[in-house]
């Protein structure tokens, strides 16, 4: 059963209760909240996912919860709490969406040391994958978006789950977080996408979650291998421009991108060493999404 056949009662039980339970690829993640926001934005945006039933085993559990006392009427907080500890200090109501994704972010980054955690955005076309590091304001999102609505396969926008056993990249397809004037050019460029609703004055600025296509979704269970890692940087008005980029260089960047690559250890190094070994590197600067579109298209035609 899908998410979006529960009825809104059993959800809202649910949510308020042990929470809500969904396999999204190499995880299965729970949800617990009294946070209206949360309520809604997870019911629109997760809607495709396979339910993991109240007693179902799952990886991670994030609880965001309103905070107590006096102090909610005055300021209407949330906080992240995880094993019944707040985490990060507590943020607006209205935050409390985006809060939910940060906090499934950190719960992965932190504790799935099985897999080599990356930064990066990773999409994939014919079983392989192209991994998108970069720095925020580079316009990894907004490229993984765009690209996810042309044809390639989302695994994941934010974590890249480079298996240590196999060297495969597992997919963790949950909704793609846009910030700014990427929310706007994304929805004109994909006018089918769906959208959750904007949060303003958050750290990162505005923020809106792109909900993952279904059929990515039900396809979550399906691994690639790397073939191509990908440093974007968006310049408004630049035509497109590919560069191979050194190996060495490569893996010293994607290692300074991971974020449990001291954990990790050998395993870790051994295996960020075959990804790179097995993929082309590149420098890619572009100014527009059709020509970024064109460039990956031809990448994967290389294949």
């Amino acid at each position: 059963m899908n998410l979006g056949q529960l009825s809104a009662g059993e959800f809202r039980e649910r949510m308020a209760g042990p929470g809500i339970g969904v396999r999204a690829g190499a995880f299965a993640l729970r949800v617990r909240s009294d946070a209206e926001p949360v309520h809604e934005g997870f019911r629109l945006l997760y809607a495709g996912y396979p339910v993991v039933e109240p007693e179902g085993f799952c990886d991670y559990a994030v609880d965001i919860r309103c905070r107590g006392g006096l102090r909610r009427f005055a300021k209407r907080q949330v906080r992240f709490l995880f094993d019944g500890a707040p985490v990060f200090e507590p943020l607006p109501l209205e935050h409390a969406l985006p809060l939910a994704e940060w906090a499934l972010n950190w719960c992965i980054s932190t504790h799935a040391h099985q897999y080599l955690v990356l930064h990066a955005a990773v999409v994939e076309r014919g079983g392989h994958a192209a991994i998108l590091p970069a720095p925020p304001g580079s316009g990894k999102s907004t490229l993984c978006a765009a690209l996810v609505h042309r044809g390639w396969r989302l695994l994941s926008d934010e974590l890249a789950l480079l298996s240590l056993a196999d060297r495969s990249l597992a997919a963790l397809a949950r909704p793609i977080s846009l910030k700014n004037e990427s929310i706007d050019l994304i929805a004109s460029y994909a006018p089918g996408a769906t959208f959750g609703k904007r949060t303003v004055d958050t750290r990162k600025g505005t923020v809106a979650l792109l909900k993952a296509p279904d059929a990515h979704v039900a396809r979550a269970a399906e691994r690639a291998r790397p073939a191509w890692i990908v440093f974007p940087t968006y310049v408004a008005g630049a035509a497109p421009l590919l560069t191979s980029r050194p190996k060495a260089d490569s893996m010293l960047e994607l290692s300074r991108n991971a974020f449990n690559f001291g954990p990790t250890g050998r395993e870790g190094f051994e295996a960020l060493a075959d990804a790179v070994d097995a993929s082309g590197c590149y420098d890619f600067t572009y100014g527009r999404l059709d020509d970024a579109i064109a460039q990956f298209d031809a990448l994967g035609a290389g294949r």
